[in-house]
């Protein structure tokens, strides 16, 4: 992953491509789990894979690509949440669940939508991908 980060910041098409594909799916996690929306969610992940390739050189530390990533889709996230917010409410139909939606995965989507937006991330980022703790407070800029 070092490899295609140092290939990515010499500014290689095809090895942030790579990473952006490795990412995606616990960027869809993070991005789904605050803006609860598919349209939302793919904005937050397309004006984050543009805002890493424009500023993949400030990058400092290759290992912490990841963390870095996420911590600009989390402000992309809120930017769009922020936004959203401010525009007149629509009536949204709840998405119907699928014969493939299991019991726990149902259970843990519910205990999601309990949760306020910064608990939500948390829990998100500590139980479904794996960060530590410290890697979160970095993510966040919280203690």
């Amino acid at each position: 992953m070092d490899i295609l980060v140092r290939q990515a910041k010499k500014h290689d098409k095809d090895a942030f491509s790579q990473l952006m594909k490795l990412h995606t799916p616990s960027m869809y996690k993070i991005a789904k789990a605050i803006l609860k929306n598919d349209e939302d969610t793919a904005d937050a992940i397309q004006e984050t894979a543009l805002t890493c390739w424009e500023k993949i050189g400030t990058l400092k530390k290759d290992k912490y690509f990841k963390t870095w990533l996420i911590r600009i889709l989390i402000n992309h996230c809120n930017q769009i949440y922020r936004q959203r917010s401010r525009m007149i409410s629509e009536v949204v139909l709840p998405e119907a669940g699928s014969a493939e939606d299991s019991y726990s995965a149902v259970e843990w989507k519910e205990f999601l939508q309990c949760l306020d937006e910064k608990y939500r991330t948390v829990t998100i980022l500590y139980y479904v991908e794996g960060f530590k703790i410290r890697d979160i407070a970095k993510i966040l800029y919280i203690n």
